[in-house]
């Protein structure tokens, strides 16, 4: 049976943030229960596997699972937290003398290159917006709300008759926006926050309040939330339904 692994459960900052003295933070560099990489996760399977985000904290990642190249990698958006990690894995792909395979919606591709010309070098660069089989996953993508920061692309993959869907990066989906959702065994949902204050326009990302409304609308069969930031403590009780969980670096969920 493949599994899905979480490498890193954070926000695009991370936890602890540098600059803060929340009881959050304190103990993430301490203890370390909250202390969390930025978000990416790792399919593995008789049939391969392949990463989803390549974010700055990549190279730790790897070492975490004794890991020296990663092959194929499928990307959800051209944010910092998410493509941060790509000059490093070209450059694997550079000494090793091995193309990897990076993964992702043209206009998605667009974007990294112009922030990296030279990965392409390195590296084979495959378009996916009509869909893509990897690790024998047939892999669907689409555009979602990312409020103030644009947009993100969630992916649906479905085999041997399971199916989830990975949307770290999202808030306020549309009807249409939520039509993958439904009919799911499994969503990875980002949640930055429990509950986020700051102002509707300037956000990004749902909460956990607003995440429990779009569940009861689609009905998956077992949620994880990812994507924390530094408002959510790992080890409190915050009276989730019984089939949500949050996410743990290392944590490894069964995809079948």
């Amino acid at each position: 049976m493949d599994s899905l692994v979480f490498l890193g459960t954070g926000d695009a900052m991370g936890v602890p943030w540098v600059y803060c003295d929340c009881d959050v933070c304190g103990e993430a560099r301490t203890t370390g229960s909250n202390r969390r990489l930025r978000s990416l996760v790792m399919v593995e399977g008789a049939d391969g596997g392949f990463l989803i985000d390549c974010g700055p904290d990549w190279r730790s990642q790897m070492e975490m699972q004794g890991l020296r190249f990663a092959e194929k990698i499928l990307v959800t958006h051209a944010h910092f937290d998410h493509i941060g990690g790509l000059p490093e894995w070209a450059d694997a792909c550079r000494w090793l003398g091995r193309k990897g395979e990076l993964y992702a919606p043209q206009e998605v591709i667009d974007t990294i290159l112009r922030q990296f010309p030279w990965l392409a070098r390195h590296m084979k660069i495959i378009a996916v917006d009509e869909g893509i089989a990897l690790a024998g996953w047939n892999i669907s993508g689409w555009k979602v709300c990312h409020g103030a920061n644009g947009y993100s692309y969630a992916y649906r993959l479905e085999k041997e008759g399971f199916s989830w869907v990975y949307c770290s990066d999202s808030i306020g989906l549309n009807e249409e926006e939520k039509k993958p959702l439904h009919h799911l065994d499994l969503l990875v949902l980002g949640t930055s926050f429990y509950h986020e204050t700051a102002l509707y326009s300037s956000r990004s990302v749902y909460d956990m309040k607003e995440a429990a409304e779009l569940i009861a609308e689609v009905i998956p069969g077992k949620i994880v939330y990812t994507h924390m930031s530094h408002n959510v403590d790992i080890d409190a009780d915050y009276a989730l339904p019984p089939n949500v969980m949050l996410a743990r670096t290392g944590m490894k969920v069964d995809l079948g």
